[in-house]
């Protein structure tokens, strides 16, 4: 028995050790997804990229209007969203596992805030901003929240009533 393991480890070695040209190369075939979507933003492409309110982001939202008031009905629906999907990560007045929510409508534009909630993984691969955010909080990536476009836009409606 004992003469069979080696034995066993040389063929097995022989056998993966063949000529690898002759080997196909599975990962070389492999597009990922990432790959074939669109090219990271620089900041060139922002309209202008010393303001970051002109960054509207990457995902499904390309305007977003604000009502001068909040819509209380709303902000309350929202509230409770966060509180069920986005606690774990973020709290509304401090820094957590992830940044706080409070001012972040002076800092980025509703579009961006809305394209990070619903789009956050494409978000943080190719936005500048997300990128620099996951850096800045540790490598700590957003997760998909897998949340439709009217339950992020009661988010950001709660987001508004943070002071």
């Amino acid at each position: 028995m004992k003469k069979f393991i080696p034995l066993l480890l040389l063929s097995f070695l022989l056998f993966n050790c063949g000529n690898k040209d002759q080997a196909p190369n599975y990962a070389k075939d492999r597009t990922t997804e990432t790959e074939q979507s669109a090219p990271v933003l620089d900041e060139t492409e922002i309209a202008d990229p010393n303001d970051p309110m002109s960054n509207k982001g990457i995902g499904p939202i390309s305007s977003v209007q604000l009502a001068e008031t909040v819509d209380q009905e709303m902000a309350i629906t929202g509230k409770a969203i966060y509180e069920a999907k986005c606690t774990a990560c973020h709290k509304p007045t401090e820094v957590f596992v992830g940044p706080p929510q409070k001012g972040v409508l002076d800092r980025r534009s509703p579009e961006w805030v809305m394209n990070m909630i619903l789009n956050p993984v494409e978000m943080q691969e190719k936005d500048p901003i997300a990128k620099a955010l996951v850096k800045e909080f540790n490598g700590a990536a957003m997760v998909d929240m897998n949340l439709t476009e009217e339950e992020a836009r009661q988010v950001l409606e709660y987001i508004r009533t943070i002071e």
